[in-house]
């Protein structure tokens, strides 16, 4: 029984169903469906850990008849490279980010100074914006996942089985192995504090679509610090993957090419960096509307970064392939995010606009009050 495959399917239930009930929920302003949610939550976070732990352990073992394992790892591959082979494709780094994602949001609901916002609106909604995200990569994950077998039929041929776990797999002694490019020490920690950074974005973007639907002013509680942290991974992974492209790509004496996949990846480090300057600010008043489009937009440049790698429509190094429906699937998440964050971000432009004109109108009664009594005096 492949029960690799079975804890990816319960998971994307478990998250998708837990995304349901935040949004329910929050709807009908029921806590015991927001609190049936956390536990769905947790549930779903254990079962994609058991995931984790068990391709780690395949791709140790090199148990190559799963298709994930064969392409990535071999027999004559060091230890080290066995465990990165977790990130190598595309299926693994989707995992990796997915878990990432799952344990950051757990983080801010137990620990440290957001544990006080835990029973609030605004964590609530965030919790929904962030169990939407994570119910769309376990998609993806369904859709292509990393523990798809090889099995024989009948007359000798081999095939692939990517949803029936009870199949009887087809053993294979050893894998193709890592892709030589790859196996570089530089690979074993680029693409984990690359993902790592991409997952913190993901608490800022929700904080910040949370409080443009109900303008609470404590988001910056939930933001700050995390895209503190989503910056700082990011402008690591950016410079260890510039080392890396030294070393093996032979870039000579230049650390940067203008690679598609790299510039995708340096576009959202500088929005975050702009978020980074305008939230020094925002506690006086000001910024109400940019700093939370730049904590929207960043989000949205990071997904923007994974359709630029995995549909190979722009010739990359890091292209993954060719445009397939997993690649489509991205795009119309990202129009969606697009759709959504620019129907929320209107409303607060017109509304700051509003304020903006009633403010200069209250000053201007103020001044004609005061010429006229000084006109009397």
């Amino acid at each position: 029984m492949n029960f690799g495959m079975i804890s990816i399917w319960l998971a994307f239930i478990l998250g998708t169903g837990s995304a349901g009930l935040a949004i329910i929920g929050l709807l009908r302003n029921d806590e015991r469906l927001i609190s049936r949610s956390k536990q769905f939550e947790l549930w779903c976070t254990v079962l994609t850990t058991f995931a984790i732990i068990l391709l780690t352990y395949y791709l140790f073992t090199v148990s190559a008849s799963y298709v994930y394992v064969y392409l990535h790892s071999s027999i004559d591959l060091e230890w080290f490279y066995r465990f990165s082979a977790l990130w190598a494709g595309q299926e693994g780094s989707f995992l990796l980010w997915t878990w990432f994602t799952l344990i950051i949001l757990l983080v801010i609901q137990y620990t440290g100074q957001t544990k006080q916002l835990t029973d609030t609106k605004l964590m609530d909604i965030t919790r929904a914006v962030c169990l939407t995200i994570v119910a769309f990569f376990l998609l993806l994950l369904v859709l292509k996942n990393p523990f798809e077998t090889y099995y024989a039929v009948f007359g000798g041929a081999i095939e692939t089985s990517n949803w029936n776990p009870f199949v009887a797999v087809y053993h294979l002694i050893d894998g193709q192995g890592m892709n030589p490019l790859l196996r570089n020490p530089w690979m074993a920690v680029h693409p984990p504090i690359l993902f790592l950074g991409y997952a913190a974005f993901t608490i800022p973007f929700a904080a910040a679509f949370a409080a443009l639907l109900i303008d609470d002013d404590r988001w910056m509680k939930l933001t700050r610090n995390w895209m503190r942290l989503a910056w700082l991974f990011l402008t690591a992974g950016i410079g260890l993957g510039g080392f890396w492209a030294y070393e093996v790509l032979g870039w000579g004496a230049w650390y940067w090419s203008w690679d598609p996949v790299e510039t995708s990846s340096l576009i959202p480090w500088i929005t975050a960096t702009a978020f980074l300057h305008s939230a020094t600010r925002v506690r006086y008043g000001e910024y109400r509307f940019l700093a939370p489009m730049l904590a929207i937009v960043s989000f949205i440049l990071v997904i923007f970064a994974t359709f630029v790698t995995r549909s190979g429509m722009w010739v990359s190094v890091h292209s993954w392939q060719d445009l397939t429906f997993e690649g489509t699937l991205i795009a119309f998440f990202l129009a969606i995010l697009i759709g959504s964050s620019l129907v929320l971000l209107t409303r607060r432009y017109f509304e700051e606009n509003d304020s903006s004109d009633q403010s200069g109108q209250h000053k201007d009664r103020y001044k004609r009050i005061v010429q006229k009594k000084i006109r009397r005096i």
